[in-house]
């Protein structure tokens, strides 16, 4: 049976559009018409006329918030472009400090929520470079600007309103509540709809503070993590090494296999150590090709893709939590001369392949999982290594020109 549509989502769309707001910007009267259909929702919704009236009735639409949503960068990054650039030596030094400098607050921490102190670091230091930078814009502004804008309006009304509950509930005024052009917030840069799931008033001042209270910041993230299902006593994954005879259609996060297995095909760690013969499942990732670094992942690693989906944003900050906990750099670091391609190159990649018979799903100009299997299965075709990556030798062979590397 199909989940009956929400009365107030079909009533934003009507409005937007009889307002024609489609890809556009909205002038100030049809922004201003969504807005009294928001403060409708909000107050159905239980929050009080007060903040529906100050705080939402002076939102206002900010036009680069929409241009940053319909931006696509024109190239994709590689990933020792990405790596190199978030793991560095003076983020490892400073994350070391912190944890030093935290150490009683982060082991208590560690005691109640079951994530190790160094997971919280690498994640404070990717988000928000260890508070450095939480973002200028209004929160309100942003999510209310994309609430009332067509393409993604049902996911930005729900953050809208956690929002205004948060508002509500007194951790923080509306003109204090600022963050990213999506409306991520804090030292580590949870959306409203997080915050209000997992947000914990750690120092017990009352508010969950996740912009000044550096201990509200840190439980809540380690509460977030377990939500999401964090598994204590195990680690996110390991560098590891590969024979020269290695299949590499087993790699993908797709494809998982207790370690047992992995060592039977020959598998060690990185510096060539056989692996421990356990039942625990692990994925292979090969994320610059054969000529990169191999991760073997785990559980955890998943979780923290559950914070965002990008793997290489979870290999960065597993490998910064290992960093911080005193791990050496990687054995073999990724490629610096990857070819680099725009998106416009990537979705003629994929139309290449499908022409060929090699399907990689929508051409969309992403290389995810389903592309990366149509070119496994396109180098296994004509006899190269297949790894799934993008090779030159790849792109030659599909009359691609590719960029130089980052």
């Amino acid at each position: 049976m199909s989940k009956p549509a929400n009365p107030f989502h079909l009533l934003l769309a009507l409005a937007l559009l009889a307002a024609g707001v489609h890809a556009r910007a909205a002038p100030d009267d049809e922004f201003a018409a969504c807005v009294a259909n928001l403060q409708h929702a909000a107050r159905e919704r239980g929050v009080s006329p007060g903040v529906v009236q100050n705080s939402l009735g002076n939102v206002h639409f900010v036009d680069r918030v929409i241009e940053l949503d319909r931006a696509q960068p024109e190239f994709t990054t590689t990933f020792a472009g990405y790596f190199n650039g978030r793991v560095t030596e003076q983020r490892v030094e400073q994350g070391r400090h912190l944890l030093e400098q935290h150490h009683d607050l982060l082991r208590r921490i560690y005691r109640q929520y079951g994530v190790p102190p160094r997971y919280l670091v690498a994640f404070w230091g990717l988000e928000t470079h260890f508070g450095s930078y939480f973002g200028r814009m209004p929160v309100l502004d942003s999510v209310a600007t994309l609430a009332c804008d067509a393409r993604r309006s049902d996911y930005f009304t729900g953050q809208l309103m956690a929002a205004l509950k948060i508002i509500d509930e007194g951790s923080i005024t509306a003109e204090r509540m600022k963050g990213s052009w999506a409306g991520a917030m804090g030292h580590v840069q949870f959306m409203p709809k997080v915050f209000l799931k997992y947000a914990v008033d750690y120092d017990g001042d009352g508010k969950r503070d996740l912009w000044g209270s550096i201990p509200d910041a840190m439980a809540s993230a380690a509460n977030f993590l377990r939500g999401l299902g964090w598994k204590q006593g195990w680690r996110w994954g390991r560098e590891v090494t590969l024979p020269d005879d290695f299949p590499y259609e087993s790699a993908g996060l797709d494809e998982q296999k207790p370690l047992s297995e992995w060592k039977k095909l020959g598998v060690h760690d990185a510096y060539g150590r056989p692996l421990a013969s356990a039942d625990i499942e692990a994925s292979l990732l090969v994320p610059a090709g054969h000529e990169g670094p191999k991760f073997l992942v785990y559980h955890n690693f998943n979780v923290i893709m559950g914070w965002n989906q990008s793997e290489f944003y979870a290999l960065a900050v597993g490998r910064l939590a290992d960093r911080l906990a005193g791990a050496a750099e990687l054995v073999n670091p990724p490629p610096e001369d990857a070819p680099r391609l725009s998106r416009d190159q990537v979705i003629a990649l994929q139309e290449r392949l499908a022409k060929r018979g090699f399907d990689p799903g929508e051409a969309d100009g992403i290389l995810g999982p389903q592309t990366r299997k149509a070119i496994r299965r396109f180098q296994h075709a004509n006899g190269m290594i297949a790894d799934g990556f993008p090779s030159r030798d790849v792109l030659s062979e599909l009359s691609l020109h590719v960029a130089d590397a980052d």
